[in-house]
């Protein structure tokens, strides 16, 4: 019976007797079965950089994309208050 996956085959070929295919099953077994998160990646800049916005800089663009691939994470307006209190500025900031 053919084996119906690289586990399994690589428990039937011995690395003695067939030591290149056991090293490409080796190798097959350690490759990522899907790549679904650059996928989404690729499908947030295809949203993001349309032919109208095509002259933004990068760096924009590089917030524009986290902004949107993290847009589920909540940051409350005290979070973002004290992160900036904790930076030295030129004029104190009271609040």
């Amino acid at each position: 019976m053919l084996p119906s996956n690289a586990l399994d085959a690589i428990r039937c070929c011995g690395p003695i007797i067939f030591p290149n295919i056991f090293m490409l099953l080796k190798m097959l077994c350690c490759l990522p079965v899907s790549t679904s998160t650059p996928e989404r990646s690729f499908s947030g800049l295809k949203r993001i950089k349309t032919y109208l916005r095509n002259s933004m800089k990068e760096e924009r663009l590089n917030g524009l994309v986290l902004l949107s691939y993290y847009r589920n994470v909540v940051i409350t307006p005290d979070e973002v208050l004290n992160e900036m209190a904790k930076k030295p500025r030129k004029i104190d900031l009271v609040l």
